[in-house]
Protein backbone atom coordinates (compact mmCIF):
# COMPACT_ATOMS: atom_id res chain seq x y z
CA UNK A 1 0.00 0.00 0.00
CA UNK A 2 1.00 3.35 -0.89
CA UNK A 3 2.02 6.22 1.74
CA UNK A 4 -1.49 8.22 2.76
CA UNK A 5 -1.27 11.32 5.07
CA UNK A 6 -2.01 10.66 8.46
CA UNK A 7 -5.10 12.19 9.74
CA UNK A 8 -5.95 12.72 13.52
CA UNK A 9 -9.62 12.88 14.42
CA UNK A 10 -10.47 15.64 16.52
CA UNK A 11 -11.99 14.97 19.54
CA UNK A 12 -15.51 16.10 18.46
CA UNK A 13 -16.08 16.21 15.01
CA UNK A 14 -18.01 19.24 13.13
CA UNK A 15 -19.89 19.60 10.18
CA UNK A 16 -17.74 22.33 8.45
CA UNK A 17 -17.52 22.93 4.57
CA UNK A 18 -16.20 19.93 3.17
CA UNK A 19 -15.64 18.65 -0.39
CA UNK A 20 -17.10 15.34 -1.01
CA UNK A 21 -17.35 15.07 -4.09
CA UNK A 22 -19.99 15.11 -6.23
CA UNK A 23 -22.88 14.57 -3.64
CA UNK A 24 -21.45 17.30 -1.27
CA UNK A 25 -24.53 19.34 -1.84
CA UNK A 26 -27.39 16.76 -0.68
CA UNK A 27 -25.27 15.43 2.20
CA UNK A 28 -25.61 16.40 6.15
CA UNK A 29 -25.27 15.15 9.30
CA UNK A 30 -29.18 15.95 10.78
CA UNK A 31 -32.73 14.70 9.35
CA UNK A 32 -35.59 17.49 8.52
CA UNK A 33 -37.28 18.93 5.90
CA UNK A 34 -35.38 22.09 4.38
CA UNK A 35 -38.26 23.55 2.14
CA UNK A 36 -41.52 23.34 2.09
CA UNK A 37 -43.34 20.88 -0.77
CA UNK A 38 -45.89 19.39 -1.37
CA UNK A 39 -46.30 16.00 -3.27
CA UNK A 40 -48.05 15.24 -6.18
CA UNK A 41 -51.08 12.58 -6.01
CA UNK A 42 -52.47 10.68 -9.04
CA UNK A 43 -55.39 8.44 -9.69
CA UNK A 44 -53.90 5.75 -8.66
CA UNK A 45 -54.06 4.06 -4.95
CA UNK A 46 -50.15 3.33 -4.51
CA UNK A 47 -48.10 6.65 -4.52
CA UNK A 48 -44.49 5.94 -5.26
CA UNK A 49 -41.84 8.71 -5.00
CA UNK A 50 -38.93 7.40 -6.28
CA UNK A 51 -35.32 7.67 -8.56
CA UNK A 52 -34.22 4.69 -10.67
CA UNK A 53 -30.46 4.10 -8.75
CA UNK A 54 -30.80 -0.10 -7.55
CA UNK A 55 -32.93 0.77 -4.54
CA UNK A 56 -35.42 2.30 -6.68
CA UNK A 57 -35.63 -0.54 -9.16
CA UNK A 58 -35.95 -3.03 -6.49
CA UNK A 59 -39.62 -1.51 -5.91
CA UNK A 60 -40.84 -0.99 -9.74
CA UNK A 61 -39.60 -4.30 -10.74
CA UNK A 62 -41.89 -5.75 -7.74
CA UNK A 63 -44.68 -3.76 -8.71
CA UNK A 64 -44.31 -4.47 -12.71
CA UNK A 65 -44.26 -8.07 -11.60
CA UNK A 66 -47.43 -8.08 -9.67
CA UNK A 67 -48.64 -6.50 -12.95
CA UNK A 68 -47.61 -8.89 -14.92
CA UNK A 69 -49.43 -11.51 -12.76
CA UNK A 70 -52.56 -9.90 -13.43
CA UNK A 71 -52.85 -8.41 -10.17
CA UNK A 72 -54.65 -4.71 -11.28
CA UNK A 73 -54.71 -3.21 -8.20
CA UNK A 74 -50.91 -3.18 -8.36
CA UNK A 75 -51.41 -0.08 -11.04
CA UNK A 76 -49.20 2.61 -9.55
CA UNK A 77 -47.97 6.69 -9.89
CA UNK A 78 -44.12 6.98 -10.06
CA UNK A 79 -43.39 10.33 -9.56
CA UNK A 80 -39.35 10.75 -10.20
CA UNK A 81 -37.47 12.23 -7.26
CA UNK A 82 -34.65 14.71 -8.40
CA UNK A 83 -32.25 13.78 -4.91
CA UNK A 84 -29.50 16.11 -6.74
CA UNK A 85 -31.88 19.43 -6.70
CA UNK A 86 -32.73 18.25 -3.21
CA UNK A 87 -36.80 16.80 -3.72
CA UNK A 88 -35.85 14.33 -0.96
CA UNK A 89 -35.77 17.21 1.43
CA UNK A 90 -39.31 18.65 0.77
CA UNK A 91 -41.86 18.62 3.54
CA UNK A 92 -43.75 16.44 1.61
CA UNK A 93 -41.48 13.93 1.18
CA UNK A 94 -39.88 13.70 4.66
CA UNK A 95 -43.62 13.21 5.52
CA UNK A 96 -43.72 9.59 4.17
CA UNK A 97 -39.98 9.02 4.78
CA UNK A 98 -37.97 10.78 7.06
CA UNK A 99 -35.05 9.35 6.78
CA UNK A 100 -34.89 11.29 3.57
CA UNK A 101 -34.19 8.54 1.00
CA UNK A 102 -35.92 7.08 -1.91
CA UNK A 103 -38.15 5.24 -2.57
CA UNK A 104 -40.99 5.84 -0.36
CA UNK A 105 -44.42 4.32 -1.14
CA UNK A 106 -48.17 5.48 -0.08
CA UNK A 107 -50.63 2.99 0.23
CA UNK A 108 -53.99 5.24 -0.29
CA UNK A 109 -56.19 2.18 -0.10
CA UNK A 110 -56.36 1.83 3.55
CA UNK A 111 -57.74 4.57 6.18
CA UNK A 112 -55.77 6.61 7.20
CA UNK A 113 -52.65 6.17 4.07
CA UNK A 114 -50.45 3.93 4.61
CA UNK A 115 -46.74 5.46 4.62
CA UNK A 116 -44.00 2.62 3.92
CA UNK A 117 -40.34 3.67 3.32
CA UNK A 118 -37.14 1.59 3.23
CA UNK A 119 -37.22 -0.75 -0.19
CA UNK A 120 -37.19 -3.93 1.53
CA UNK A 121 -39.74 -2.76 3.91
CA UNK A 122 -41.77 -1.72 0.48
CA UNK A 123 -41.30 -5.21 -1.34
CA UNK A 124 -42.18 -6.94 2.35
CA UNK A 125 -45.01 -4.78 2.16
CA UNK A 126 -46.26 -5.25 -1.48
CA UNK A 127 -45.88 -8.98 -1.76
CA UNK A 128 -47.98 -9.59 1.57
CA UNK A 129 -50.18 -7.24 0.12
CA UNK A 130 -50.95 -9.16 -2.85
CA UNK A 131 -50.13 -12.49 -1.56
CA UNK A 132 -47.22 -12.89 -4.30
CA UNK A 133 -43.36 -13.41 -4.16
CA UNK A 134 -42.76 -14.28 -0.85
CA UNK A 135 -42.90 -17.76 0.25
CA UNK A 136 -45.77 -19.13 2.79
CA UNK A 137 -44.10 -22.09 3.90
CA UNK A 138 -42.18 -21.28 7.32
CA UNK A 139 -38.51 -22.79 6.33
CA UNK A 140 -38.46 -21.18 2.51
CA UNK A 141 -40.02 -17.72 3.75
CA UNK A 142 -37.13 -17.93 6.36
CA UNK A 143 -34.84 -18.54 3.71
CA UNK A 144 -36.41 -15.30 1.46
CA UNK A 145 -36.18 -13.17 4.21
CA UNK A 146 -32.17 -14.15 5.06
CA UNK A 147 -31.64 -13.20 1.98
CA UNK A 148 -33.43 -10.28 1.72
CA UNK A 149 -31.89 -9.26 5.25
CA UNK A 150 -28.30 -9.87 3.77
CA UNK A 151 -29.04 -8.02 0.69
CA UNK A 152 -30.12 -5.05 2.56
CA UNK A 153 -27.59 -4.84 5.11
CA UNK A 154 -24.73 -5.13 3.02
CA UNK A 155 -25.48 -4.36 -1.20
CA UNK A 156 -25.93 -0.36 -0.34
CA UNK A 157 -23.45 0.51 2.24
CA UNK A 158 -20.53 -1.51 0.45
CA UNK A 159 -22.18 -0.13 -3.20
CA UNK A 160 -21.97 3.09 -1.90
CA UNK A 161 -18.54 2.97 0.26
CA UNK A 162 -17.11 1.43 -3.09
CA UNK A 163 -18.56 3.31 -5.76
CA UNK A 164 -18.00 6.53 -4.05
CA UNK A 165 -14.23 6.12 -3.10
CA UNK A 166 -13.62 4.25 -6.98
CA UNK A 167 -15.70 6.73 -8.87
CA UNK A 168 -16.94 10.25 -7.06
CA UNK A 169 -14.24 11.34 -4.08
CA UNK A 170 -12.49 13.94 -4.94
CA UNK A 171 -9.43 12.22 -3.73
CA UNK A 172 -8.53 8.26 -4.74
CA UNK A 173 -7.66 6.39 -1.26
CA UNK A 174 -6.06 3.16 -1.86
CA UNK A 175 -6.82 1.87 1.43
CA UNK A 176 -10.75 3.16 1.28
CA UNK A 177 -10.65 1.42 -2.40
CA UNK A 178 -9.37 -1.78 -1.63
CA UNK A 179 -11.01 -2.40 1.53
CA UNK A 180 -14.67 -1.82 -0.23
CA UNK A 181 -13.42 -3.68 -3.61
CA UNK A 182 -12.31 -7.21 -0.82
CA UNK A 183 -15.79 -6.83 0.69
CA UNK A 184 -17.75 -6.52 -2.39
CA UNK A 185 -16.17 -9.17 -4.13
CA UNK A 186 -16.80 -11.58 -0.95
CA UNK A 187 -20.57 -10.54 -0.95
CA UNK A 188 -19.92 -11.24 -4.74
CA UNK A 189 -18.41 -15.28 -3.99
CA UNK A 190 -21.06 -15.30 -1.16
CA UNK A 191 -24.10 -14.89 -4.12
CA UNK A 192 -21.93 -16.98 -6.56
CA UNK A 193 -21.35 -19.98 -4.48
CA UNK A 194 -25.43 -20.07 -3.35
CA UNK A 195 -26.17 -19.63 -6.92
CA UNK A 196 -23.92 -22.37 -8.25
CA UNK A 197 -27.19 -25.30 -6.88
CA UNK A 198 -29.79 -22.94 -7.20
CA UNK A 199 -31.69 -20.91 -10.21
CA UNK A 200 -32.55 -18.34 -7.87
CA UNK A 201 -31.51 -17.39 -4.37
CA UNK A 202 -33.89 -19.59 -2.51
CA UNK A 203 -33.84 -22.77 -4.94
CA UNK A 204 -36.42 -22.47 -8.04
CA UNK A 205 -38.54 -19.61 -7.18
CA UNK A 206 -38.26 -16.14 -8.35
CA UNK A 207 -39.14 -14.04 -5.18
CA UNK A 208 -38.65 -10.77 -3.60
CA UNK A 209 -35.21 -11.50 -2.90
CA UNK A 210 -33.72 -11.90 -5.93
CA UNK A 211 -35.77 -8.86 -6.97
CA UNK A 212 -33.44 -6.79 -4.56
CA UNK A 213 -30.52 -8.23 -4.71
CA UNK A 214 -30.59 -8.08 -8.97
CA UNK A 215 -30.64 -3.96 -8.67
CA UNK A 216 -27.62 -3.86 -6.95
CA UNK A 217 -24.91 -7.59 -7.70
CA UNK A 218 -27.24 -8.11 -10.90
CA UNK A 219 -26.89 -4.50 -12.00
CA UNK A 220 -23.08 -4.64 -11.14
CA UNK A 221 -22.26 -7.37 -12.92
CA UNK A 222 -24.00 -6.97 -15.99
CA UNK A 223 -24.11 -3.27 -16.45
CA UNK A 224 -20.74 -1.95 -14.40
CA UNK A 225 -19.61 1.56 -15.26
CA UNK A 226 -16.49 3.60 -14.95
CA UNK A 227 -14.45 0.31 -15.74
CA UNK A 228 -15.42 -1.00 -12.06
CA UNK A 229 -16.74 -4.28 -13.50
CA UNK A 230 -13.59 -4.67 -14.87
CA UNK A 231 -11.95 -3.22 -11.73
CA UNK A 232 -13.64 -6.04 -9.66
CA UNK A 233 -13.19 -8.95 -12.36
CA UNK A 234 -17.19 -9.38 -12.14
CA UNK A 235 -16.61 -11.97 -15.19
CA UNK A 236 -15.38 -14.31 -13.03
CA UNK A 237 -18.61 -14.67 -10.59
CA UNK A 238 -20.17 -16.75 -13.17
CA UNK A 239 -22.89 -18.79 -11.67
CA UNK A 240 -24.46 -14.58 -10.79
CA UNK A 241 -23.73 -13.68 -14.31
CA UNK A 242 -26.15 -16.40 -15.11
CA UNK A 243 -28.90 -15.47 -12.69
CA UNK A 244 -28.65 -12.07 -13.33
CA UNK A 245 -29.28 -12.46 -17.27
CA UNK A 246 -32.14 -14.51 -16.42
CA UNK A 247 -33.80 -11.87 -15.01
CA UNK A 248 -32.78 -9.21 -16.66
CA UNK A 249 -34.75 -10.81 -19.40
CA UNK A 250 -38.13 -10.56 -17.81
CA UNK A 251 -40.10 -8.37 -19.57
CA UNK A 252 -41.68 -6.47 -15.98
CA UNK A 253 -37.87 -6.03 -15.14
CA UNK A 254 -36.88 -4.25 -18.14
CA UNK A 255 -40.00 -2.11 -17.61
CA UNK A 256 -39.35 -1.55 -13.98
CA UNK A 257 -35.60 -0.87 -15.19
CA UNK A 258 -36.73 2.40 -16.95
CA UNK A 259 -39.31 3.68 -14.46
CA UNK A 260 -38.17 7.17 -12.88
CA UNK A 261 -35.21 7.28 -15.19
CA UNK A 262 -34.31 10.61 -16.37
CA UNK A 263 -31.12 9.69 -17.95
CA UNK A 264 -29.61 7.57 -20.56
CA UNK A 265 -31.03 6.84 -24.27
CA UNK A 266 -34.59 7.95 -24.96
CA UNK A 267 -36.13 4.86 -25.33
CA UNK A 268 -35.08 3.83 -21.59
CA UNK A 269 -36.55 6.61 -19.56
CA UNK A 270 -39.64 6.94 -17.93
CA UNK A 271 -39.43 9.66 -15.56
CA UNK A 272 -42.79 8.87 -14.35
CA UNK A 273 -44.98 6.04 -14.74
CA UNK A 274 -48.86 6.32 -14.63
CA UNK A 275 -50.36 3.70 -16.50
CA UNK A 276 -49.00 1.22 -19.00
CA UNK A 277 -49.16 3.58 -22.46
CA UNK A 278 -46.06 5.12 -20.73
CA UNK A 279 -43.67 2.87 -21.94
CA UNK A 280 -44.63 3.32 -25.80
CA UNK A 281 -42.02 5.35 -26.40
CA UNK A 282 -39.70 4.75 -28.92
CA UNK A 283 -36.81 6.01 -30.09
CA UNK A 284 -35.80 9.11 -32.03
CA UNK A 285 -34.91 7.78 -35.96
Amino acid sequence: MTDASQYTPPKVWKWEAQDGGQFTNINRPIAGATHEKELPVGEHPLQLYSLATPNGVKVTVMLEELLELGKSEAEYDAYFINIGAGDQFGSGFVDVNPNSKIPALLDRSTSPPTRVFESGAILVYLAEKFDAFLPKQPSARAECMSWLFWQMGSAPYLGGGFGHFYNYAPVKIEYCIDRFAMEVKRQLDVLDRNLSTRQYLCGDEYNIADMATYSWYGNLVLNNSYDAGEFLDVNSYTHVVRWASEIEKRPAVARGRRVNKAWGPEEERVPERHSPSDFDITAPE
